[in-house]
């Protein structure tokens, strides 16, 4: 598998989303995916969106493949200067489960283009490659995943996560989902053991990801400065 991503990554490129026209072309995206899967109801415009997508500590970034957008991913960064996160929103109890000044990374909105899934494209590790390596750079303690209960297996598998809260409703989406939880600092190196394509790989420059500092409106917990340095 590990050579099908090399593959893939020779021919993608990753962008932070920040145009209007980008960001269009995402939520379009997102809307061909959640219909494909009869997640959500039709409307007009043919677009997903909402209003976490404009909040401050929102990190849009998208995988291009040939020249066209093919997957994306919503990334909120949460830390005592902003607790804005459209999971949180769903399941704040885990809220009363953070040590205080932990960091949380929420990635919602994971979207791969139905046809190239059909062609059997590895973008799922490429998409995922972005909580992940976005968990090494802003020095996140904990990364949630809601997801269906049916992609738990993957999550468990390559990437340390554990069930945190059973199924419920999710606003705008027609399947509930259940909350994973990982221990990001706890488990990264053994991660990276199991599945190198999920790091920084300098090889693949257009594989790294310019992310934004989010001065002001983001700052690491003390303990995911100390571990990561």
């Amino acid at each position: 598998m590990n050579e099908q991503v090399i593959d893939a990554l020779k021919r993608s490129r990753y962008l932070v989303l920040t145009e209007s026209e980008d960001l269009e072309e995402a939520y379009r995206l997102r809307y061909k995916c959640y219909r494909a899967q009869r997640s959500i109801a039709l409307n007009e415009r043919g677009i997903m969106a909402d209003a976490f997508d404009e909040a401050a500590n929102c990190v849009h970034v998208g995988v291009e493949m040939d020249g066209a957008l093919l997957a994306a991913v919503r990334l909120h960064l949460v830390s005592r200067l902003s607790l804005t996160s459209p999971t949180l929103e769903v399941f704040p109890e885990f809220l009363n489960d953070l040590q205080r000044g932990q960091t949380v990374l929420d990635p919602t909105r994971f979207v791969i283009d139905p046809a190239a899934r059909k062609k059997r494209i590895p973008l799922h590790f490429l998409a995922l490659r972005i909580p992940f390596l976005a968990a090494m750079f802003y020095s996140i303690d904990v990364a949630l995943a809601p997801v269906r209960a049916e992609h738990t297996a993957f999550y468990r598998r390559y990437l340390g996560y554990e069930l945190a809260i059973k199924p419920r409703s999710y606003p705008g989406l027609t399947k509930p989902v259940q909350l994973l939880t990982a221990k990001v600092l706890e488990q990264r190196d053994a991660v990276l053991a199991r599945t190198p394509v999920f790091g920084p790989l300098a090889e693949f420059p257009n594989s790294n990801i310019a992310f934004p500092a989010l001065s002001g409106v983001y700052v690491a917990s003390k303990e995911g400065r100390h571990k990561a340095a």
